[in-house]
């Protein structure tokens, strides 16, 4: 039998196969589907900035209207312990306590502040580890790269200090060097790194002349660039690397593997063909293992990184030059008309 145990933060899974932050996490009968089907830890859905200060702001809001109608009535409605965020908390709790696998949570904050408070809140809950969710879309002219990034940094340590439990950071690519980002992040403590965040767009409806928000699954073909940088990582950095993206089947797995990832996140692919589709990806990595002659994930992980490869141009522009020298072979496949 093949030994599909691996590290991820410092904590041993049972297997790769972490289900990503999403809305099938927040239904505790879905965990539970995803624990049966062999998924190795489940990323609980994110809490963002906007829903702390949001809903704290709206019930403030609709509490004082009815504040100090009179000297003794200093307070109408009663403390209300699982309402605005507090609810997200006592959700947390029970998924935790619904499944025996590993529940990790996710935190998108905007204030600098936000992310250390809310980090040991979470901890408090139950969960083996936190994800900084670091999505970020600039919309200003006047933004610095390098302050965004020393103020992830001085998160990642703040963070740190006020928890005992490990700490991830998912990134997005939109870095002029995800590498220095990664090294500065690992040298702050970062035990962990998911690449990449999938950020969600919006598009326009052309006929209504307005903003639409479709969904936004992944395709097949959007591992590649997480493909490629856990192949740059591996051996380089302390903390894991969890791969994410258009990881649909256990092929995808096995080639994150292969690049040097110690993890994969998957969520589109189970929107797509359901949860008990984790137990087919485990089917087939085990499968690939088997025929190819590995024992365990340690065996092979890492055999196409750029540390293991002899050839010093499989992950540089050498690579890119060498397929447009080769681009008439693109019509053995598609044929002009």
């Amino acid at each position: 039998m093949s030994i599909l145990t691996t590290k991820y933060m410092g904590i041993e899974l049972k297997n790769p196969i972490i289900v990503g932050a999403c809305n099938l996490s927040a239904d505790s009968q879905h965990l539970q589907k995803m624990e049966q089907a062999g998924a190795a830890a489940v990323v609980y859905k994110s809490l963002f900035e906007e829903q702390i200060q949001l809903e704290n702001y709206q019930f403030e809001q609709e509490k004082a209207g009815y504040n100090e109608r009179n000297a003794e009535m200093q307070h109408i409605f009663p403390d209300i312990e699982h309402a605005g965020p507090k609810e997200y908390l006592y959700n947390l709790v029970e998924a935790v306590k619904s499944v025996n696998i590993p529940v990790f949570a996710s935190l998108n904050a905007v204030y600098d502040e936000t992310w250390p408070v809310w980090a040991a809140k979470l901890e408090k809950t139950g969960v083996a580890g936190i994800e900084l969710n670091f999505y970020h879309a600039s919309d200003s002219f006047d933004e610095i790269e390098q302050q965004l990034i020393a103020r992830r940094i001085q998160i990642i340590r703040q963070v740190k200090q006020v928890v005992s439990i490990p700490v991830a950071a998912k990134l997005s690519p939109y870095y002029a060097n995800p590498l220095n980002v990664i090294r500065q992040m690992d040298e702050a403590g970062a035990d962990g790194f998911v690449l990449f965040n999938r950020l969600f767009q919006p598009d326009i409806d052309v006929e209504r002349e307005e903003h639409i928000y479709p969904y936004n699954l992944s395709s097949p073909d959007d591992h590649r660039l997480a493909l490629r940088y856990a192949g740059l990582l591996f051996g380089t950095i302390n903390g894991n690397v969890c791969s994410s993206n258009g990881i649909y089947d256990g092929r995808d797995v096995v080639r994150m593997l292969l690049a040097g990832a110690d993890a994969v996140q998957v969520v589109s692919t189970l929107y797509k063909h359901g949860i008990q589709h984790v137990a087919r990806m485990l089917t087939d990595l085990e499968a690939w293992m088997n025929t190819h002659g590995y024992h365990s994930l340690a065996d092979f992980r890492g055999k196409l990184s750029q540390k293991m490869l002899k050839d010093p141009f499989a992950y540089k522009r050498g690579q890119y030059v060498d397929i447009l020298m080769k681009s008439d072979k693109i019509f053995r496949n598609y044929p002009v008309v």
